[in-house]
């Protein structure tokens, strides 16, 4: 999760809120990230998130960063829109009833903070939550929205007697909250997940905290640096390099040579700022474009073609990518 800078909002309106959004969909994309619940709120957000990669904090970086440029670029803004780092919770991913404990958490937030007064029609209305989702059929969700897990945990399955049970949670949950003694004991397993740093049995904050220790230790630091991260990444993004280039029919010997604003340049630099975490120096060193500032110029002139050349070569791109799935 993350706050706003000094607590102020962090949208201005629905539209802020939909643009934070399609960042959202665009990371999940770039990174492989299956999300089991999120709510936008006015000065927060919370993502449950599972990473089949190693690549939170890069995906982390290119999400609150990217919301941030789009968001100054709409309002006519500059400088920090989120306060500094984003907080990690870690959660045991063997026991679904965790996922069932903070997809709840999100869900009702809208309700907890007075958003919607009820935990019933009102908050499935909230438009900016997982919720909704996860009362309609799997067709109209997200590909990267998963709620089997949290469905699991209710023991139930993904239909409509899930979706049914699911409801009747949430509601269940914030009755309780309501009552004083419900909403002390709901306060006990929520500060969890306020303050916590792990969320799981002993025996499974014993082996993070060795974990961790093992990491941090001395001859174990470099193996988690961010140096070998970057590696990672730019090993994805080199396998797809290649593959962009031979969709448009670029050598790679060609690349010293050609002019560095050749639209192929440019669909291909499209193609892995889109689906990568990589940045604008490793890209235009890779493909011989110059200054950093020409990748970005390249991008923007792809993404917003309509016809032409650009666009042309923007679906070849694309294409490639659907291949390799």
């Amino acid at each position: 999760m993350c706050r706003g800078d000094h607590g102020e909002p962090i949208c201005q309106d629905d539209a802020d809120r939909l643009l934070f959004l399609d960042c959202l969909s665009e990371v999940c994309g770039k990174t492989g990230w299956m999300i089991h619940a999120y709510v936008l709120m006015a000065n927060h957000y919370h993502l449950l998130v599972e990473t089949p990669e190693a690549n939170l904090v890069s995906g982390m970086h290119w999400l609150q960063g990217t919301y941030t440029n789009r968001y100054n670029h709409r309002h006519g803004l500059h400088g920090h829109l989120f306060a500094g780092r984003y907080k990690p919770l870690l959660i045991d991913p063997q026991d679904d009833t965790y996922f069932l404990q903070v997809s709840t958490y999100l869900h009702l937030n809208p309700f907890r903070a007075g958003v919607v007064k009820s935990a019933g029609g009102a908050l499935a209305k909230y438009r900016f939550s997982s919720y909704p989702f996860y009362l309609g059929p799997k067709g109209r969700r997200p590909g990267w929205l998963c709620v089997e897990r949290v469905f699991a945990a209710l023991g139930v399955p993904d239909n409509a007697r899930g979706r049914r049970a699911y409801t009747e949670h949430l509601a269940e949950r914030a009755g309780q909250a309501s009552t004083e003694s419900g909403k002390r004991l709901a306060e006990k397993e929520w500060q969890a997940i306020r303050r916590g740093w792990c969320l799981g049995d002993e025996d499974f904050r014993s082996r993070m905290k060795r974990r961790l220790d093992e990491l941090l230790g001395k001859h174990q630091r470099s193996s988690y640096s961010g140096p070998a991260i970057q590696d990672h990444q730019r090993r994805t993004a080199a396998e797809l390099l290649a593959a962009g280039l031979e969709a448009v029919g670029l050598d790679p010997q060609e690349l010293a040579t050609t002019p560095k604003t050749d639209p192929r340049k440019q669909a291909v630099a499209w193609l892995l700022r889109k689906n990568t975490t990589v940045g604008n120096r490793w890209l235009s060193s890779q493909l011989n474009m110059g200054h950093e500032v020409n990748v970005s110029q390249a991008v923007r002139l792809v993404r917003e073609a309509k016809a032409g050349q650009r666009a042309r070569l923007r679906s070849a791109v694309a294409h490639t990518l659907r291949s390799k799935d």
